[in-house]
């Protein structure tokens, strides 16, 4: 006696194997130092000369413009869910999010003794492809030496778990959890002096999140998450620029000839480069009068 299997069974596990192997989502949004100074070259042309740091510094932090985007789908549920399909889950950073994020960059410049101002530089102003006449303009208008130029690479994917199979319900699409969502970002500091054109130090700040969401809120839960992945890049990126600005003030003092360091008039302060000679100075003073005093 033969037995068939029922023509729906068979149905339902050809649904839920399409569902199973063709949910998976990939989107890419991302802003580029290099693209920005230097617009379709491989090699930069600029030549950086030997920078000249004035103290105190007036420094500008800004984000280069966005490079672009990516997303590749094969997600059955969100092109066929109402308001998911064809939308990019990474949205551009919005210019009071670009704002606050330079804000907590900025603050640890504002604790530097050799930093006088501390100018957030709005994204009207530069433009893409700006390279370095762009970053002269800024010179001119805000009145800043250096800057920190800010970029970011965010990407997310999604996968379905392993319990996706319950999709075959509309009810499921709404109410099971079985996305997988890992959003990966990417922020960086690049400092510039900008008369020079040399790069003077970076930092970089990275992040991971994880989570879960129903084919039904993904979009909402992807936005959540690349905004947190956003706030903990920033601040991974503040604790590695407090360890590169102490390393950029010893590179200064150890190499003289790679750095010029001047003082404002009437700035009475000490930074960078300058105050490597004052400890020797004062120990021979006080050798040049003990000695004075001993031949009279």
């Amino acid at each position: 006696m033969r037995t068939h299997l029922p023509w729906c069974a068979v149905g339902l596990g050809l649904a839920a194997f399409a569902l199973a192997s063709g949910c998976a989502t990939e989107s890419r949004y991302y802003s580029s130092v290099v693209q920005y100074l230097y617009p379709g070259k491989s090699d930069p042309v600029e030549q950086p000369t030997i920078p000249e740091l004035t103290l105190p510094m007036k420094v500008g932090v800004a984000f280069v413009p966005e490079g672009g985007s990516e997303r590749r789908s094969q997600s059955y549920w969100r092109e066929m869910l109402p308001g998911q399909g064809g939308r990019p889950a990474i949205q551009p950073l919005s210019e009071q999010k670009k704002m606050a994020l330079m804000e907590d960059v900025s603050r640890r410049f504002r604790e530097l003794p050799f930093i006088s101002s501390i100018e957030l530089i709005p994204s009207a102003y530069l433009a893409s492809g700006g390279s370095f006449a762009n970053l002269d303009q800024i010179r001119t208008m805000y009145g800043v030496d250096a800057i920190a130029l800010l970029s970011y690479d965010q990407m997310q994917f999604t996968e379905a778990g392993g319990f996706s199979f319950l999709y075959w319900t509309l009810i499921g699409a709404y109410v099971i959890p079985a996305e997988k969502n890992t959003t990966q970002t990417m922020m960086d500091a690049a400092v510039y002096d900008i008369k020079s054109r040399k790069m003077l130090f970076r930092a970089p700040g990275v992040s991971q999140v994880k989570g879960n969401a129903t084919p039904a809120n993904l979009a909402e839960e992807l936005r959540k998450n690349g905004e947190q992945g956003f706030q903990e890049a920033a601040q991974n990126l503040v604790t590695n620029l407090d360890a590169q600005l102490t390393l950029f003030q010893e590179k200064v003092k150890q190499q003289p000839e790679q750095y010029r360091v001047v003082h404002s008039p009437g700035y009475t302060g000490s930074g960078g480069g300058s105050v490597g000679w004052v400890y020797p100075a004062l120990l021979a003073l006080g050798g040049a009068v003990a000695l004075l005093r001993r031949r009279r």
